[in-house]
């Protein structure tokens, strides 16, 4: 039931990636186009607005890598043959994906205090508004990650049962 909810939202999530991809192209073209052609004026803020898209793109790529179990992860042994060690391996992975998703939670509301006293160059626009991409993404890796440390207990849980 809840793997069946987050991932109906890691497919949201999905979507709205697919969606700022295509916003993305939007300023970049116009400013491939000013700079190139000529055929319109150089506007300054599509560089910020494409910054702005591009963060919020690999926050939102990174909650679905971690929902996806592609997230970036570095292997200093063997993959792991019996299930005791497969359980540490991949539970060692996911409770340090947890630890950093704290930090990102914890640290990450000062960075979105800190983005509210500040606003764009061009656009004028409070950071915020893409300075509270860390701890959101913090709070989506935390709960991704819990989930899959729970599916690994509990495969671990079904293999030990029937053995």
């Amino acid at each position: 039931m809840v793997g069946n909810v987050l991932d109906y939202f890691c497919n949201g999530l999905r979507i709205l990636l697919g969606v700022l991809m295509g916003a993305l192209a939007v300023p970049v073209a116009m400013q491939v186009i000013s700079r190139y052609t000529g055929l319109i004026p150089t506007f300054l803020w599509t560089e910020e607005l494409a910054t702005f898209i591009f963060v919020w793109i690999v926050m939102i790529g990174s909650m679905v890598a971690v929902w996806d179990g592609t997230h970036f992860d570095v292997r200093v042994t063997r993959d792991a043959t019996s299930p005791l060690l497969k359980l540490f391996q991949n539970g060692l992975v996911y409770v340090g994906i947890m630890i950093f998703a704290m930090l990102f939670v914890v640290y990450g509301i000062e960075y979105v205090e800190f983005g509210n006293k500040q606003r764009s160059v061009m656009m004028r626009a409070n950071l915020a508004i893409t300075f509270i991409s860390v701890p959101i993404a913090g709070a989506i890796w935390f709960l991704f990650a819990g989930y899959r440390l729970s599916q690994e207990i509990s495969t671990f849980r079904n293999r030990s049962a029937s053995a």
